[in-house]
């Protein structure tokens, strides 16, 4: 690959840590955290509780919720958020009013873009279908559904609270609510057979939905399902024709894959998640939430507190947020860090990101892009740095190139 040179970004001699500045900050998105499910999947490894027995305590939530974000309020004064995510965890448990509340406390603290995505994630059970017209009524303009199938039988084996009908009517529900829907599917359940996948399939595409996301059954660690592995799960070879089959089928259908796990409509990609893979900023907010912030001299990583209890109680004792972790991302640190989003898109980005949302140079990660390029995995193109098919296919073994 030849290393262009880009004026208005990238750097084109290498550069001392000391004169690595961020002449532009990227965009910024918002992450709000709800911790609680009805019951906890036995293959989740996210941070998740089942809702205490005595009720979801939404004002004592709302309440923290909107200290953690004033109290993180200097380090991203001044920016304006593209777009806004409220993920879990179930935050449909909330009420409608509840959401209400959430988005106009944002909107009271920080600007937003006019058009800014605002996604809620869902699970269709029938009791939070039916607030899906308040949840849009507050702001929400796209809704994320956990289908994971349509087939009772895989929906049991995931331990899912809804089933094939209760997803078919959120569905229903949630298009009838907001104009941009999307499905969440999984592939390589166990006992499932490439005639129950394009069932699921062509059960979702029929629905008319604008995005779909189809993930692979994994056994995570400390999961249910890494002590206890589900029997029947296809093998390695099937699992992979599965995946090829979503390709083809999705395609098909109109569907584009612009990132490893993503599919969507021309047009209707997921501006919260494109942001995360661009090496975007986020502030998260909410138990165990994480964020990725850039100043000019400098882009952290912080996390907050998993546990909901130890996050409100922090934040009601101190009024700062609960941190867990934090650390400043080293020069060691960025050719990987950043590689590892955005190599997870089709297309990749352009070359003139990785100077300006690193303060880094090309010619930093020289080594690494002519190794890239040599072994026909990395495109040969100056303006963009992007996977081939066969780069693609491999990510793991291009994305390790750029390790420290």
């Amino acid at each position: 690959m030849v290393i262009p040179i880009h004026p208005e970004g990238a750097f084109n001699t290498i550069q001392t840590p000391a004169e690595r500045r961020l002449s532009l900050l990227p965009p910024l998105a918002l992450y709000v955290h709800v911790p609680w499910c009805v019951r906890k999947c036995p293959y989740c490894d996210f941070n998740s509780h089942e809702v205490p027995t005595a009720g979801l305590p939404e004002d004592e939530f709302l309440s923290a919720i909107e200290r953690d974000l004033e109290a993180s309020l200097p380090d991203i004064w001044g920016r304006r958020v593209v777009s806004i995510f409220i993920g879990g965890g179930t935050p449909s448990l909330l009420s409608g009013a509840a959401v209400n509340r959430l988005l106009n406390s944002i909107r009271a603290r920080i600007t937003l873009l006019p058009d800014a995505e605002i996604t809620l994630e869902a699970n269709p059970g029938t009791l939070e279908a039916g607030r899906f017209q308040a949840f849009a009524d507050a702001g929400v303009n796209r809704i994320s559904l956990g289908v994971q199938s349509f087939d009772d039988r895989f929906l049991h084996a995931l331990g899912r609270v809804h089933d094939g009908e209760q997803a078919r009517r959120a569905i229903d529900a949630a298009q009838a609510a907001v104009s941009r829907v999307n499905l969440d599917l999984m592939t390589g359940l166990p006992g499932q057979s490439m005639a129950d996948l394009q069932a699921d399939l062509n059960t979702a595409i029929g629905f008319g939905t604008e995005h779909l996301s189809c993930y692979d059954l994994t056994l995570e660690p400390n999961t249910v399902f890494a002590k206890y592995p589900p029997q029947d799960m296809p093998d390695d070879d099937l699992a992979a024709e599965m995946q090829d089959a979503v390709v083809a089928r999705l395609a098909e259908a109109g569907f584009e894959r612009y990132e490893v796990s993503a599919y969507a409509q021309a047009g209707k990609r997921c501006v919260h998640n494109v942001n995360y893979w661009e090496f975007g900023d986020y502030l998260g907010i909410g138990p165990g939430a994480h964020s990725k912030l850039s100043f000019h001299d400098r882009i952290v990583r912080l996390a907050r507190l998993r546990s909901p209890d130890s996050w409100l109680q922090g934040l009601q004792s101190a009024g700062i947020p609960p941190i867990a972790e934090q650390r400043e991302l080293t020069n060691e640190d960025l050719p990987f860090e950043f590689m590892l989003n955005a190599l997870r898109l089709r297309d990749g980005v352009p070359s003139a990101y990785f100077g300006e949302r690193t303060g880094m140079s090309l010619a930093d990660i020289q080594g690494p892009l002519r190794e890239a390029s040599q072994r026909g995995l990395l495109r040969d193109d100056p303006a963009r740095l992007a996977p081939t098919e066969l780069g693609w296919r491999y990510l793991n073994d291009l994305q390790t190139l750029f390790l420290p």
